[in-house]
């Protein structure tokens, strides 16, 4: 009785709507394309006053995390972060893009921030946590990943 009363005034397709798990391909790719972008100009601007010291000729004053040197830690970093970054912004390349920007943010939390506890880390982790998404899921149909992989798979075929 109670439940009847209930359901009376209550439309159960609003939470079947809400609840749903089924997820439209095309809203996917283009969430993708929005994480792509948002990440690959988030990070750009991690990147880019590296790229500005180095290029500005002084004495390179960077962290040698993993005993490298400075000079080609910076360089790695630079890479990873202004390079890759271009790459997963396009999504040319995404899957093997985002490798060198996850290894730099492994390194980031867990060597260069090792000490500084969570707070620090935290934004490393965040952006771990998506570029272990697009290795996953890749870059989606916006992308230039997409048209290369259309234009093989045509050429591949066999009549």
């Amino acid at each position: 009785m109670l439940f009847s009363e209930f359901n009376n005034g209550f439309n159960f397709n609003y939470m079947k709507r809400i609840f749903n798990t089924n997820y439209n391909h095309q809203y996917l790719d283009l969430a993708l394309l929005i994480l792509r972008v948002g990440i690959s100009i988030f990070m750009f601007t991690h990147g880019l006053p590296k790229l500005n010291g180095l290029l500005d000729g002084g004495e390179v004053q960077f962290m040698d995390p993993i005993g490298l040197g400075m000079l080609p830690s910076l360089l790695l970093a630079i890479f990873a972060e202004v390079i890759c970054s271009i790459f997963v912004l396009f999504g040319l390349g995404t899957r093997l893009a985002v490798i060198p920007l996850i290894i730099t943010m492994l390194v980031a939390i867990f060597i260069a921030h090792a000490e500084d506890g969570f707070g620090k880390q935290e934004m490393a982790a965040h952006y771990l946590l998506v570029y272990l998404v697009l290795l996953i899921t890749g870059s989606g149909k916006l992308s230039f990943d997409y048209l290369i992989s259309r234009k093989l798979n045509r050429s591949s075929r066999k009549y």
